[in-house]
Parts: structure tokens; C-alpha cells; sequence
């Protein structure tokens, strides 16, 4: 499923291993992210999708929604038309872990190791995939025009890896450390939404993992150029085992609250 010669998560405590952590600290204490270029091998790539874009095309559930940075609206008596409250446009379709079981990138998830890594470059003692196999790991699609809009996470990290890159667009565009925890800095937020503020590019080609901090990171997916879609997977650990979304969660970003084969099944499909 990856370079292992180059990334070599399967060695912890060796040289190399400890060499990779370092540099990956590194670059996250500098740009707030870090890439491994390569990282998903071509054919583990082409596996995946070959599972997946079926189930995109016919069984994916689209989420929609109209939001500011913040995702919410009642930030400190601030006025609805205040300008880091502006509203922005999200829409993504996305297929679950439950709906590819058996690919290399569900494969890639539930590998120790991978969680073992993270930790490691985390600064935690472990990491472990979530108890819940509609959250867990996602693949999510995005078409000509569509973007996932400015905004800050609600988790201290994100791990994702580019599957299929668009013709154009489609790029990862962030600043860091907007606001602190503190500090929500809405003029900062403004100042973004206007063009005033330089934000950065990260480059990204099919196979690269990307892990950044995104709780004080605003950061977007811009929107997508031409045919070919873009494709992603989002990978979730947290620092407890068992972790669950709730049922409310669960509606809102997948639209279902039960397990896939049983909701085929209802549907006909299985």
C-alpha cells in the first residue's frame, strides 16, 4: 500500500524511522502541515478507486451547507452581517469506510502502524481508529465548481491523501494560525475574505499524505476546474479507543445512521 523503503513506519525505533518522525515535526512546527509525496503507491491508488468510483457515482451521499469559518453563528453577540461572518458554499459527496471495506485505503487505516506514525509526529502516546465505520475513513469527491469553503476544524489534526487530482483547481490553500485559542480574530478573518492576507499553496499529486493542524489553520479546497473530479480520503484517529460519532453527527455529514450492508439490503442493493 506505500513506499515503505522511503517511508518506513513499519521500523519504529530504527534510524530511519525516527529520521522520518523529526523531519515531519519539523515541517509541521514551520507550515502548520506536512506532505509525504508518494506515499500511497500507484497501485494501491488505482485499487481503491477502482472501488470506490462506483459507489461515488451511484451510492455517494452529498453534503451540502452554507457556513462561515467557524461553522457557527452566535460568536459573541457579533452581528449576523459581520464580515468574518460571511457565508460560503460546501458541497462534497462522500462514500464511507463501510462502503469500500476491503480496499487499500480502509487497509492503510486499520494498519497499527499508520496510527503507531501519527502518534509518533503527534507528540501522543497512541492513537487508535475510530469504533465507528461511517466516520472513520472517508472518501470524498468533488466536481467542476464545487470547493469545500473556508474554515477551522474542530480537530487538532487531519490526515488525508489525494487518490485522483482535477485538471485544475482543486487546491489545498490555508493560513496559519488565523486565530488562537484565545484570539477568534475576526478581523483577521475579514481581512482574509477580502484579499488582503497572503495565504499559501500546498502542492499535492495522487499518493501524498498530508497531515496539518487545522483548529487555528483556516484553510479551503478551491474549487475544482474541469472534467476530472477531484478525489480525497480522510482519515480519523483519536487519542481514546471506541470513539464514536453521534447519531446527530452522523446525519448531518453521511446522511445515515446505520451500517451499510443493512441499508443496502433495505434498499435492494446488496
Amino acid at each position: 500500500m506505500i513506499d515503505l523503503e522511503k517511508y518506513p513506519l513499519d521500523q519504529p525505533g530504527s534510524a530511519a524511522f525516527e529520521t522520518l518522525v523529526n523531519t515531519c515535526q519539523a515541517q509541521l512546527a514551520d507550515e502548520g502541515l506536512f506532505n509525504l509525496a508518494g506515499f500511497f503507491t500507484p497501485d494501491a491508488i488505482a485499487a481503491t478507486l477502482g472501488l470506490a468510483k462506483p459507489m461515488i457515482e451511484q451510492q455517494a451521499f452529498t453534503h451540502a451547507r452554507d457556513h462561515n469559518v467557524y461553522f457557527r453563528d452566535d460568536i459573541d453577540d457579533l452581528p449576523a452581517d459581520h464580515p468574518a461572518l460571511r457565508r460560503y458554499k460546501t458541497i462534497n459527496h462522500t462514500v464511507c469506510a463501510d462502503q469500500i471495506e476491503g480496499s487499500p485505503i480502509i487497509a492503510l487505516y486499520d494498519w497499527a502502524p499508520m496510527a503507531g506514525f501519527l502518534a509518533a509526529v503527534m507528540g501522543k502516546p497512541a492513537l487508535y481508529p475510530m469504533d465507528d465505520r461511517i466516520a472513520c475513513a472517508n472518501v470524498m469527491t468533488y466536481y467542476e465548481g464545487e470547493a469545500l469553503n473556508w474554515h477551522f476544524d474542530r480537530s487538532e489534526f487531519t490526515t488525508t491523501i489525494l487518490l485522483q487530482a482535477p485538471e485544475a483547481g482543486g487546491e489545498f490553500e490555508y493560513v496559519k494560525d488565523l486565530r488562537t485559542p484565545g484570539n477568534p480574530n475576526f478581523q483577521g478573518v475579514a481581512d482574509l475574505y477580502d484579499g488582503k492576507l497572503d495565504t499559501k499553496i500546498c502542492p499535492q499529486s495522487p499518493g501524498t499524505l498530508n497531515v496539518f493542524k487545522g483548529v487555528n489553520t483556516a484553510h479551503r479546497v478551491t474549487p475544482v476546474v474541469g472534467k476530472t473530479a477531484r478525489i480525497n480520503a480522510v482519515l480519523t484517529y483519536y487519542e481514546s479507543p471506541g470513539a464514536r460519532f453521534t447519531e446527530t453527527e452522523l446525519m448531518g455529514f453521511y446522511g445515515r445512521t446505520k451500517p451499510w450492508s443493512e441499508l443496502a439490503a433495505e434498499k435492494g442493493l446488496a
